[in-house]
């Protein structure tokens, strides 16, 4: 009677701990499925200082781009770019090699999944024709080459021209054709015709 006592407390002891063990270890799993949870995978995981990016096609620069900080997002689902210090950038046309098309801005981000930009911040935009496009924000669809805003874009022409689009303005990428919305502006008397 003594053994079997001994030998059924030594189980049910035996037993316990095994019950003790298995919600210790969930409970720790767990936890660690919750810390998880809550680490934050927004972080850069590469940064570059002071860029300076060429990017060609058949021998063609296409674009040049220089910004103090850019910091690339790769551990999310849909991986951005990022120019938190601002950029400039000089897009070139076939047609017009030696003289560049500009963009400056305070802040840029590009989701290249979505084929998707904007730009963000004192935003200056200069076609190769000369013409000056000033806002606070553009977006680029890449996909359609189009940009656009809904800021109002203050653009000059080389000539002293001023116009104002009050409700924004949609562009063709190269900023060759462009729609102003709720538009004004001053023209130089020497340019109207007799």
């Amino acid at each position: 009677f003594l053994m079997s006592f001994k030998e059924k407390y030594r189980k049910n002891i035996v037993a316990v701990l095994y019950v003790a063990i298995f919600f210790v270890l969930h409970s720790c799993e767990e936890d660690l499925a919750k810390a998880n949870r809550k680490n934050n995978k927004n972080f850069p995981s590469r940064v570059i200082y002071n860029a300076n990016i060429i990017q060609k096609d058949s021998g063609f620069v296409k674009v040049k781009l220089t910004a103090p900080l850019i910091e690339e997002y790769g551990f999310i689902d849909t991986p951005y770019i990022e120019a938190r210090k601002g950029l400039y950038l000089e897009f070139f046309d076939k047609k017009k090699p030696e003289i560049p098309g500009t963009l400056k801005a305070k802040y840029a981000k590009f989701i290249e999944k979505k084929e998707y930009y904007e730009a963000k911040g004192g935003v200056k935009v200069t076609n190769n024709e000369g013409q000056t496009f000033v806002m606070k924000s553009i977006y680029w669809d890449k996909k359609n080459r189009q940009m656009y805003t809904k800021d109002s874009v203050f653009i000059s022409d080389k000539d002293g021209n001023i116009f104002i689009a009050a409700n924004g303005m949609v562009a063709k990428d190269d900023f060759t054709e462009y729609t102003f919305y709720n538009n004004s502006g001053e023209i130089n008397p020497k340019e109207i015709p007799n």
